[in-house]
Protein backbone atom coordinates (compact mmCIF):
# COMPACT_ATOMS: atom_id res chain seq x y z
CA UNK A 1 0.00 0.00 0.00
CA UNK A 2 1.39 3.40 -0.94
CA UNK A 3 1.97 5.96 1.76
CA UNK A 4 -0.66 8.76 1.72
CA UNK A 5 0.38 12.26 0.79
CA UNK A 6 0.60 14.78 3.64
CA UNK A 7 -2.66 16.37 2.48
CA UNK A 8 -4.49 13.05 2.32
CA UNK A 9 -3.12 11.99 5.69
CA UNK A 10 -4.30 15.27 7.23
CA UNK A 11 -7.80 14.85 5.78
CA UNK A 12 -7.95 11.30 7.12
CA UNK A 13 -6.81 12.43 10.55
CA UNK A 14 -9.33 15.29 10.67
CA UNK A 15 -12.16 13.01 9.54
CA UNK A 16 -11.11 10.41 12.08
CA UNK A 17 -11.01 13.01 14.85
CA UNK A 18 -14.46 14.27 13.94
CA UNK A 19 -15.83 10.75 13.91
CA UNK A 20 -14.17 9.97 17.24
CA UNK A 21 -15.82 13.02 18.76
CA UNK A 22 -19.22 11.67 17.72
CA UNK A 23 -18.71 8.00 18.57
CA UNK A 24 -17.48 6.28 21.72
CA UNK A 25 -14.18 4.41 21.56
CA UNK A 26 -14.48 0.69 20.72
CA UNK A 27 -14.82 -1.46 23.81
CA UNK A 28 -13.13 -4.84 24.34
CA UNK A 29 -15.14 -7.86 23.29
CA UNK A 30 -16.97 -9.46 26.21
CA UNK A 31 -17.54 -13.16 26.85
CA UNK A 32 -21.18 -12.74 25.78
CA UNK A 33 -20.10 -11.19 22.45
CA UNK A 34 -17.30 -13.64 21.66
CA UNK A 35 -18.00 -16.13 18.85
CA UNK A 36 -18.59 -19.69 20.00
CA UNK A 37 -18.49 -21.45 16.64
CA UNK A 38 -16.24 -21.48 13.59
CA UNK A 39 -17.22 -19.46 10.54
CA UNK A 40 -15.63 -19.05 7.14
CA UNK A 41 -16.53 -16.81 4.20
CA UNK A 42 -14.26 -16.14 1.21
CA UNK A 43 -15.19 -12.99 -0.70
CA UNK A 44 -14.82 -12.30 -4.45
CA UNK A 45 -11.25 -11.02 -3.95
CA UNK A 46 -10.25 -14.20 -2.10
CA UNK A 47 -10.10 -12.49 1.27
CA UNK A 48 -11.10 -14.83 4.10
CA UNK A 49 -13.53 -13.55 6.74
CA UNK A 50 -13.27 -16.14 9.49
CA UNK A 51 -13.74 -16.85 13.18
CA UNK A 52 -12.06 -19.75 14.88
CA UNK A 53 -12.51 -21.23 18.35
CA UNK A 54 -9.06 -22.53 19.35
CA UNK A 55 -8.57 -24.44 22.62
CA UNK A 56 -5.26 -24.49 24.47
CA UNK A 57 -3.09 -27.26 23.00
CA UNK A 58 -1.86 -30.03 25.28
CA UNK A 59 1.46 -30.12 23.40
CA UNK A 60 2.98 -27.20 25.33
CA UNK A 61 4.11 -26.80 28.92
CA UNK A 62 1.71 -25.80 31.72
CA UNK A 63 3.65 -22.53 31.98
CA UNK A 64 3.09 -21.83 28.28
CA UNK A 65 -0.58 -22.75 28.61
CA UNK A 66 -0.95 -20.19 31.40
CA UNK A 67 0.81 -17.57 29.28
CA UNK A 68 -1.46 -18.24 26.29
CA UNK A 69 -4.49 -18.15 28.58
CA UNK A 70 -3.70 -14.63 29.75
CA UNK A 71 -6.29 -12.34 28.18
CA UNK A 72 -5.34 -9.11 26.41
CA UNK A 73 -8.15 -6.70 25.38
CA UNK A 74 -8.83 -6.72 21.64
CA UNK A 75 -9.66 -3.01 21.53
CA UNK A 76 -7.76 -0.02 22.79
CA UNK A 77 -6.22 3.29 21.78
CA UNK A 78 -2.88 3.24 19.89
CA UNK A 79 0.13 3.33 22.21
CA UNK A 80 2.29 6.46 21.80
CA UNK A 81 5.92 5.71 21.00
CA UNK A 82 7.17 7.38 24.19
CA UNK A 83 4.90 5.14 26.25
CA UNK A 84 6.02 2.05 24.30
CA UNK A 85 9.67 2.88 24.89
CA UNK A 86 9.12 3.54 28.59
CA UNK A 87 7.18 0.30 29.03
CA UNK A 88 9.77 -1.68 27.07
CA UNK A 89 12.63 -0.24 29.15
CA UNK A 90 10.83 -1.25 32.36
CA UNK A 91 10.24 -4.76 31.02
CA UNK A 92 13.83 -5.26 29.90
CA UNK A 93 15.19 -4.03 33.24
CA UNK A 94 13.21 -6.73 35.05
CA UNK A 95 14.12 -9.32 32.39
CA UNK A 96 17.80 -8.52 32.91
CA UNK A 97 17.45 -9.45 36.59
CA UNK A 98 15.53 -12.65 35.84
CA UNK A 99 17.90 -13.89 33.16
CA UNK A 100 21.00 -12.91 35.16
CA UNK A 101 19.78 -15.08 38.03
CA UNK A 102 19.88 -18.03 35.63
CA UNK A 103 23.00 -16.93 33.73
CA UNK A 104 25.33 -14.85 35.96
CA UNK A 105 27.39 -12.33 34.04
CA UNK A 106 29.28 -9.08 33.97
CA UNK A 107 27.64 -6.43 31.79
CA UNK A 108 29.28 -3.19 30.72
CA UNK A 109 28.18 -0.28 28.56
CA UNK A 110 30.72 0.79 25.97
CA UNK A 111 31.16 2.05 22.43
CA UNK A 112 32.63 0.23 19.46
CA UNK A 113 33.37 2.26 16.31
CA UNK A 114 31.43 5.08 17.97
CA UNK A 115 28.29 2.93 18.32
CA UNK A 116 26.89 2.26 21.83
CA UNK A 117 27.02 -1.42 22.81
CA UNK A 118 26.31 -3.64 25.77
CA UNK A 119 28.98 -6.28 26.37
CA UNK A 120 27.88 -9.37 28.30
CA UNK A 121 30.62 -11.64 29.62
CA UNK A 122 29.39 -14.87 31.24
CA UNK A 123 30.76 -15.73 34.66
CA UNK A 124 33.46 -18.37 34.42
CA UNK A 125 34.07 -17.86 30.70
CA UNK A 126 36.79 -20.39 29.79
CA UNK A 127 40.01 -19.42 28.06
CA UNK A 128 39.01 -21.61 25.11
CA UNK A 129 36.19 -19.24 24.11
CA UNK A 130 37.89 -15.90 24.67
CA UNK A 131 38.86 -15.62 21.01
CA UNK A 132 35.18 -15.90 19.98
CA UNK A 133 32.37 -13.35 20.06
CA UNK A 134 28.65 -13.24 19.36
CA UNK A 135 27.18 -10.09 17.80
CA UNK A 136 23.57 -9.49 18.86
CA UNK A 137 21.22 -7.19 16.94
CA UNK A 138 18.30 -6.70 19.31
CA UNK A 139 14.57 -6.75 18.70
CA UNK A 140 12.05 -4.02 19.47
CA UNK A 141 10.30 -3.10 16.24
CA UNK A 142 13.25 -0.90 15.16
CA UNK A 143 11.86 1.84 17.43
CA UNK A 144 12.76 0.49 20.88
CA UNK A 145 15.08 -2.00 22.57
CA UNK A 146 13.36 -5.11 23.85
CA UNK A 147 16.23 -7.53 23.35
CA UNK A 148 19.72 -6.27 24.21
CA UNK A 149 19.38 -7.99 27.61
CA UNK A 150 16.91 -10.77 26.84
CA UNK A 151 18.78 -11.96 23.76
CA UNK A 152 22.34 -11.56 25.04
CA UNK A 153 22.35 -12.75 28.66
CA UNK A 154 20.98 -16.30 28.13
CA UNK A 155 23.01 -16.86 24.96
CA UNK A 156 26.21 -15.67 26.68
CA UNK A 157 25.46 -17.99 29.58
CA UNK A 158 24.65 -21.06 27.52
CA UNK A 159 27.51 -20.66 25.03
CA UNK A 160 29.97 -19.32 27.63
CA UNK A 161 31.01 -16.79 24.98
CA UNK A 162 31.05 -12.99 25.16
CA UNK A 163 28.10 -11.22 23.50
CA UNK A 164 28.25 -7.71 22.07
CA UNK A 165 24.75 -6.24 21.74
CA UNK A 166 24.60 -3.32 19.30
CA UNK A 167 22.47 -0.38 20.45
CA UNK A 168 21.87 0.80 16.91
CA UNK A 169 20.05 4.03 16.11
CA UNK A 170 16.27 3.70 16.21
CA UNK A 171 13.44 4.72 13.91
CA UNK A 172 11.55 6.91 13.31
CA UNK A 173 14.32 9.35 14.22
CA UNK A 174 16.85 7.27 12.27
CA UNK A 175 15.18 5.13 9.57
CA UNK A 176 16.85 2.59 7.29
CA UNK A 177 19.77 2.24 6.67
CA UNK A 178 20.98 3.70 10.00
CA UNK A 179 20.65 0.41 11.91
CA UNK A 180 22.45 -1.48 9.13
CA UNK A 181 25.26 1.08 9.03
CA UNK A 182 25.76 0.94 12.82
CA UNK A 183 25.82 -2.86 12.83
CA UNK A 184 28.29 -3.01 9.95
CA UNK A 185 30.54 -0.50 11.72
CA UNK A 186 30.67 -2.69 14.83
CA UNK A 187 31.25 -5.85 12.76
CA UNK A 188 34.16 -4.21 10.91
CA UNK A 189 35.73 -3.23 14.21
CA UNK A 190 35.33 -6.74 15.64
CA UNK A 191 37.11 -8.13 12.57
CA UNK A 192 40.24 -6.32 13.76
CA UNK A 193 40.31 -8.52 16.87
CA UNK A 194 38.41 -11.70 15.96
CA UNK A 195 38.67 -14.04 13.01
CA UNK A 196 35.43 -14.01 10.98
CA UNK A 197 35.04 -17.74 11.58
CA UNK A 198 34.95 -16.90 15.30
CA UNK A 199 32.02 -14.46 15.00
CA UNK A 200 28.28 -15.17 14.88
CA UNK A 201 25.60 -12.56 14.14
CA UNK A 202 22.07 -13.11 15.42
CA UNK A 203 18.89 -11.35 16.48
CA UNK A 204 15.19 -11.62 17.22
CA UNK A 205 12.26 -9.85 15.50
CA UNK A 206 13.58 -6.50 14.21
CA UNK A 207 17.03 -7.86 15.07
CA UNK A 208 16.36 -10.98 12.99
CA UNK A 209 15.42 -8.79 10.04
CA UNK A 210 18.51 -6.69 10.65
CA UNK A 211 20.71 -9.81 10.83
CA UNK A 212 19.55 -10.83 7.35
CA UNK A 213 20.04 -7.27 6.09
CA UNK A 214 23.55 -7.05 7.54
CA UNK A 215 24.50 -10.40 5.97
CA UNK A 216 23.56 -9.10 2.52
CA UNK A 217 25.44 -5.85 3.17
CA UNK A 218 28.54 -7.80 4.27
CA UNK A 219 28.42 -9.66 0.97
CA UNK A 220 27.99 -6.43 -1.02
CA UNK A 221 31.00 -4.89 0.73
CA UNK A 222 33.16 -7.94 0.13
CA UNK A 223 33.81 -8.43 3.83
CA UNK A 224 34.47 -11.93 5.21
CA UNK A 225 31.35 -13.74 6.35
CA UNK A 226 30.81 -14.70 9.99
CA UNK A 227 30.71 -18.36 10.99
CA UNK A 228 26.93 -18.48 11.28
CA UNK A 229 23.72 -16.45 11.53
CA UNK A 230 20.70 -16.70 13.80
CA UNK A 231 17.41 -15.34 12.41
CA UNK A 232 14.81 -15.72 15.14
CA UNK A 233 11.30 -14.59 14.16
CA UNK A 234 12.03 -12.20 11.33
CA UNK A 235 11.22 -11.48 7.71
CA UNK A 236 13.02 -10.63 4.52
CA UNK A 237 10.31 -8.89 2.49
CA UNK A 238 8.97 -5.42 3.25
CA UNK A 239 7.10 -5.31 -0.06
CA UNK A 240 4.71 -8.24 0.51
CA UNK A 241 2.80 -9.59 3.48
CA UNK A 242 2.41 -13.25 4.36
CA UNK A 243 -0.51 -14.93 6.10
CA UNK A 244 0.65 -14.72 9.70
CA UNK A 245 0.51 -10.93 10.11
CA UNK A 246 -3.20 -11.16 9.29
CA UNK A 247 -3.78 -13.95 11.81
CA UNK A 248 -1.73 -13.07 14.88
CA UNK A 249 -0.95 -10.10 17.09
CA UNK A 250 2.16 -9.81 19.27
CA UNK A 251 0.46 -12.11 21.77
CA UNK A 252 -0.74 -14.55 19.16
CA UNK A 253 -4.52 -14.96 19.14
CA UNK A 254 -4.90 -12.52 22.04
CA UNK A 255 -4.98 -8.75 21.79
CA UNK A 256 -5.69 -6.07 19.22
CA UNK A 257 -5.15 -6.76 15.53
CA UNK A 258 -5.97 -4.28 12.76
CA UNK A 259 -7.26 -5.56 9.41
CA UNK A 260 -4.20 -6.11 7.19
CA UNK A 261 -2.89 -3.58 4.70
CA UNK A 262 -0.99 -5.53 2.02
CA UNK A 263 2.70 -4.74 1.82
CA UNK A 264 2.72 -2.53 4.90
CA UNK A 265 5.63 -3.51 7.16
CA UNK A 266 7.09 -1.01 9.64
CA UNK A 267 7.10 1.95 7.29
CA UNK A 268 8.58 4.15 10.01
CA UNK A 269 11.78 2.12 9.56
CA UNK A 270 11.58 1.68 5.79
CA UNK A 271 10.27 5.15 4.94
CA UNK A 272 11.65 6.59 1.71
CA UNK A 273 13.33 3.34 0.70
CA UNK A 274 12.58 1.03 -2.20
CA UNK A 275 10.75 -1.82 -0.45
CA UNK A 276 12.48 -4.28 -2.80
CA UNK A 277 15.94 -2.91 -2.00
CA UNK A 278 17.96 -6.16 -1.63
CA UNK A 279 19.45 -5.03 1.69
CA UNK A 280 16.17 -3.81 3.19
CA UNK A 281 14.34 -6.88 1.85
CA UNK A 282 16.95 -9.67 1.56
CA UNK A 283 14.51 -12.04 -0.10
CA UNK A 284 15.27 -10.06 -3.31
CA UNK A 285 19.06 -10.34 -2.82
CA UNK A 286 21.57 -12.87 -4.11
CA UNK A 287 21.79 -15.07 -1.03
CA UNK A 288 24.37 -17.52 -2.39
CA UNK A 289 27.39 -17.93 -0.16
CA UNK A 290 25.78 -16.90 3.13
CA UNK A 291 26.91 -18.85 6.20
CA UNK A 292 24.94 -21.60 7.97
CA UNK A 293 21.81 -20.10 9.46
CA UNK A 294 19.34 -21.16 12.15
CA UNK A 295 15.76 -19.90 11.80
CA UNK A 296 13.42 -20.14 14.81
CA UNK A 297 9.75 -19.16 14.98
CA UNK A 298 6.49 -20.41 16.48
CA UNK A 299 2.96 -21.40 15.53
CA UNK A 300 1.24 -18.19 16.67
CA UNK A 301 4.04 -15.82 15.70
CA UNK A 302 2.95 -12.82 13.65
CA UNK A 303 6.25 -13.19 11.74
CA UNK A 304 5.85 -16.93 11.14
CA UNK A 305 5.29 -16.38 7.40
CA UNK A 306 8.19 -13.95 7.14
CA UNK A 307 10.54 -16.38 8.83
CA UNK A 308 9.59 -19.46 6.82
CA UNK A 309 9.57 -17.55 3.51
CA UNK A 310 13.08 -16.22 4.12
CA UNK A 311 14.22 -19.70 5.20
CA UNK A 312 12.95 -21.09 1.91
CA UNK A 313 14.82 -18.40 0.00
CA UNK A 314 18.02 -19.38 1.83
CA UNK A 315 17.46 -23.04 0.93
CA UNK A 316 16.86 -22.15 -2.72
CA UNK A 317 20.18 -20.27 -2.69
CA UNK A 318 21.99 -23.36 -1.40
CA UNK A 319 22.56 -22.01 2.11
CA UNK A 320 22.86 -24.51 4.96
CA UNK A 321 19.65 -23.28 6.59
CA UNK A 322 17.77 -24.93 9.46
CA UNK A 323 14.22 -24.10 10.59
CA UNK A 324 12.60 -24.84 13.97
CA UNK A 325 8.94 -23.98 14.58
CA UNK A 326 7.60 -24.33 18.14
CA UNK A 327 3.94 -25.30 18.37
CA UNK A 328 1.34 -22.70 19.45
CA UNK A 329 3.72 -20.22 21.09
CA UNK A 330 3.78 -16.50 20.36
CA UNK A 331 6.25 -14.00 18.95
CA UNK A 332 9.73 -14.14 20.59
CA UNK A 333 8.51 -16.43 23.39
CA UNK A 334 12.18 -17.22 24.17
CA UNK A 335 12.40 -13.86 25.94
CA UNK A 336 10.46 -15.30 28.91
CA UNK A 337 12.70 -17.18 31.39
CA UNK A 338 9.63 -18.72 33.07
CA UNK A 339 8.81 -20.86 30.03
CA UNK A 340 10.50 -24.26 29.66
CA UNK A 341 10.23 -23.78 25.89
CA UNK A 342 12.19 -20.52 26.19
CA UNK A 343 15.03 -22.32 27.93
CA UNK A 344 14.90 -25.04 25.26
CA UNK A 345 14.97 -22.49 22.43
CA UNK A 346 17.90 -20.56 23.92
CA UNK A 347 19.87 -23.78 24.44
CA UNK A 348 19.09 -24.75 20.83
CA UNK A 349 20.37 -21.40 19.57
CA UNK A 350 23.48 -21.63 21.74
CA UNK A 351 24.26 -25.18 20.61
CA UNK A 352 24.00 -24.13 16.95
CA UNK A 353 26.44 -21.26 17.51
CA UNK A 354 28.91 -23.44 19.44
CA UNK A 355 28.82 -26.08 16.70
CA UNK A 356 29.71 -23.61 13.96
CA UNK A 357 32.27 -21.66 15.98
CA UNK A 358 34.12 -24.90 16.72
CA UNK A 359 34.88 -25.53 13.03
Amino acid sequence: MNLPTCHTALVVLLASAALSAQQPAPQPTTAAEAPNRDTSYIDAQGTAHVTRVVPLPATISPEAQRALGSATPDQGPPEPLAVRRSRTDAYTASARIAWSALCPNQLVEDKIAGVPVRIVTPDGMPKTTRDRVLLNLHGGGFDSDSGSYTESIPIAGYTRIKVVAVLYRLAPEHPYPAAVDDSIAVYKELLKTYKPEHIVIYGTSAGAILTAEVAVRIKQLGLPMPAALGIFSGLGDFARSGDSVSLYALRGLSGHLDPPEPGKHNLAYATGADLKDPVLSPIYADLHGLPPTLFVTSGRDLLLSGTVNLHRAYLNAGVDAHLVVFDALTHAFWYDPKLPEALEANHMMADFFIKHLAK
